[in-house]
């Protein structure tokens, strides 16, 4: 979160500095000094704001950037289900801390393996949440070698948008599968599924990798 987006935030609830600061717990000059962008926004207020101002999570910074330590499944699950996906609609927690869509992606994409019902739910996150923070998400895709599965997700994605008739998101999304095709890693790679047998990964590969998983080059 910056400065425009915690000042829009405000003006979009039409308040003034001091009414908001008091909804925040913060000072009006404070306030004021971090919407002129003199101070930063630290991760704990821009939570405050998100709930306060009814902002998407996006906004929020992302944490320290994702590793490739294992993610359990359940932690996944109640992430997307926090986020709205509408197929963990029974796990969406009462109180939760927010996280950033792009994490939640990066996290689950540096899986070596991770179930079918949360890949599903990756495409429709990336559609929900877009725009997301996109020089964020291609660098830290880049830099543990995730473009593969990133830019399989974003096809995917580009599908639904084009679906559901949202013709601008397609566009960007288009654009994104484009960037990441041109530094995609010359490897086969699966989908979260480094587990598959030597058989059925030579069937994939007969088959066309392109559809069956994050491609190659």
């Amino acid at each position: 979160m910056n400065s425009n987006d915690l000042k829009s935030g405000r003006l979009a609830k039409g308040w003034s500095q001091l009414q908001a600061a008091a909804r925040l717990d913060v000072s009006q000059p404070y306030l004021a000094m971090l919407e002129s962008g003199r101070r930063r926004v630290t991760p704990k207020l821009a939570r405050r704001a998100m709930k306060v101002y009814g902002l998407p999570p996006t906004v929020l910074p992302p944490s320290e950037p994702p590793s490739r330590h294992r993610v359990d499944a359940e932690t996944l699950a109640n992430d997307l289900a926090a986020l709205g996906y509408p197929g963990f609609a029974y796990l969406r927690p009462r109180k939760w801390k927010p996280k950033n869509p792009t994490e939640v992606l990066l996290a689950a994409l540096a899986q070596d393996d991770l179930e079918a019902r949360l890949v599903e739910a990756l495409p429709w996150m990336v559609v929900k949440y877009w725009p997301l923070d996109r020089e964020w998400l291609v660098r830290e895709a880049k830099l543990r070698d995730l473009q593969n599965r990133l830019g399989f997700v974003v096809s995917l994605a580009r599908r639904l948008a084009e679906r559901a008739g949202d013709e601008r998101k397609a566009r960007a999304l288009n654009e994104l599968e484009t960037d990441l095709e041109r530094s995609r890693l010359a490897r086969e790679d699966t989908l979260c599924e480094a587990s598959l047998p030597e058989p059925e990964r030579r069937w994939l590969a007969e088959i066309g990798p392109r559809k069956q998983s994050a491609g190659t080059s």
